[in-house]
């Protein structure tokens, strides 16, 4: 009987550790921006740029890091010289997770520019779309 009385203890502390380990989990999961990623339906074949997320916010784009601005003339360079720019796809870098701040300039940018974004994270890819915070 004496042991059937700690047992019941033990399974509730259990429980409880599993419920905070949980919680936890969900609290520090990184968070991104509300409504900017969203499951991709139809995801290309093929993307005519690949950037990968570099340090420092930047962007690693043919090998040469550039901040928003460049990237955005970079962009704007492929556009005037009629070379093709209708889908972007943000990777990780080897050292560099994908930021919120990469999504959101890459989202600004996108918008700005009337292609469409996308991001790889653990193989999974996704659309980027602009909402109400996102856009502005």
């Amino acid at each position: 009987m004496r042991s059937n009385s700690m047992v019941r203890p033990a399974r509730m502390a259990a429980l409880a550790l599993a419920a905070v380990l949980l919680s936890a989990c969900g609290m520090f999961g990184g968070s991104k921006p509300d409504g900017v990623v969203t499951q991709a339906a139809n995801i290309p074949a093929g993307f005519d740029v690949t950037l990968i997320a570099d340090k420092d916010n930047q962007f690693d784009f043919d090998g040469a890091p550039l901040t928003s601005m460049d990237l955005e003339s970079a962009f704007r360079y492929r556009q005037e010289e009629h070379l093709p720019l209708s889908t972007v796809l943000l990777k990780r870098g080897e050292k560099q997770k994908v930021k919120k701040e990469h999504l959101a300039t890459l989202v600004r940018i996108a918008g700005k520019m009337g292609f469409k974004a996308y991001v790889d994270e653990s193989g999974v890819i996704s659309e980027l779309q602009a909402s109400g915070k996102a856009a502005e």
